[in-house]
């Protein structure tokens, strides 16, 4: 009999640990003795397009729109309005959210709301009748919930994506999730590292499983598509991300206001969309660099970008493992990066690629120097195409716990 396998997202919209997904599944759906299932919490996002056709998604209705579209946001709206009133979420959970905001506080980071909602979502999902022989929560947050309390399975394993002690999670809203977890997948070093500070009791459940990515079709799509249709004839740097805090935007545009007052002839074009655009605008207004700093919106193929771009820039505050950063590295560009968990695992910095403290000044300088060094720029660009990504290690472990399990 083939083995069923379930695995269970947050979302399907355009981004990283999603794209990740795709390619896991599209490896999966090869192997004869492997049945596969999707279940996404909130059931909307672009990359439902891309899920392989051997893959039954088990949500009865779901959307192909944009998380960031009206109807995406109409769909989150319908969710968190049945998970809180309907099934009560809300009220059962208070104390749990109002304990969460104080430790997202005492961190002293920006509050970060969507890590709230997470639980209040999983618990409004029903709970699958049936029992899989492995189910998998692709992502931290209300999958991971969900497979905690809603799923049976002989074998359940958790992937996380991210600094968890950064990224607003705690053990507090976590509930022990992790611990009917048979595997705990890191995307890097560096986020197992971080997970363990917060649990330490599952050190030895960690493994490494790095993301998958589809080297030839990105060179395909970047060499087919068109990109740029401005007539710029300056330096082009370019960023890959969804508007978010995260992606410390705010101190781009700052940086960028200081490159331009000094003479340079700069723009940034950023590939994304999210909640953060209107006080991005805002920032891009109060700075002067409204024909500097663009923001494209969300691009269904933008490899063509960065392709065209003389620097690729991935200035966040905290990291897992950037996607945006491999597929920068497998089209051959010069990246600078900030200085985080996961980027520092990319990067060999001064090799293919600058490291750099996040601020301000410490941007501008990076940038700078890359400008005003061609020469520099073509050893990194020469170094990063060299790279290699993926380890089958990482599979050989995944499958393993697949096939011990009668």
């Amino acid at each position: 009999m083939k083995k069923k396998i379930l695995f269970i997202i947050n979302t399907m919209g355009q981004a990283g640990a999603e794209t990740a997904l795709i390619e896991l599944l599209k490896k999966l759906q090869t192997m004869d003795d492997i049945e596969l299932f999707l279940y996404v919490i909130i059931p909307c996002g672009e990359l439902f397009e891309k899920v392989p056709r051997k893959v039954k998604i088990l949500n009865k209705t779901y959307s192909k729109a944009s998380l960031h579209s009206f109807l995406g946001h109409m769909i989150i709206a319908k969710e968190l309005i049945y998970s809180f009133f309907y099934k009560l979420t809300g009220f059962k959970n208070c104390k749990l959210i109002i304990g969460n905001i104080k430790e997202q506080k005492a961190k002293g980071n920006k509050l970060q709301w969507d890590k709230l909602l997470w639980r209040l979502l999983a618990e409004g999902r029903p709970i699958r009748k049936d029992t899989y022989h492995m189910a998998v929560a692709y992502l931290e947050g209300a999958a991971t919930y969900y497979l905690g309390d809603k799923v049976k399975a002989a074998c359940k394993a958790a992937f996380v994506h991210i600094d968890y002690e950064l990224a607003g999670y705690s053990p507090y809203m976590d509930r022990d999730c992790y611990k009917s977890m048979d595997r705990i997948y890191v995307v890097s070093k560096g986020v197992g590292e971080k997970f363990s500070k917060i649990y330490p009791q599952y050190r030895k459940k960690i493994r490494l499983f790095r993301n998958l990515l589809d080297r030839e079709l990105i060179v395909e799509k970047a060499d087919r598509g068109i990109g740029f249709t401005d007539d710029f004839d300056g330096i082009r740097l370019v960023s890959v991300g969804r508007l978010h805090y995260q992606k410390a935007y705010d101190l781009a545009i700052e940086a960028l206001a200081k490159i331009l007052n000094e003479g340079y002839k700069v723009r940034w074009y950023v590939i994304g969309e999210g909640k953060e655009r209107s006080n991005l605008k805002k920032l891009i207004k109060k700075y002067g660099v409204r024909e500097a700093f663009v923001l494209l919106g969300k691009k269904d193929n933008p490899y063509p970008y960065i392709n065209q771009a003389d620097i690729f820039v991935q200035a966040s505050r905290f990291e897992g493992k950037s996607i945006a950063i491999e597929e920068a590295q497998i089209l051959g560009k010069a990246i600078i990066a900030s200085d985080c968990t996961g980027n520092a695992e990319q990067i060999i910095s001064g090799h293919d690629g600058s490291l750099f403290s996040l601020n301000v000044d410490n941007l501008v300088r990076e940038i700078k120097k890359l400008i005003d060094n061609p020469i520099l720029r073509g050893q990194y660009e020469k170094n990063t195409k060299e790279k290699n990504f993926e380890d089958p290690k990482d599979m050989e472990d995944f499958l393993y716990l697949i096939r011990a399990r009668r």
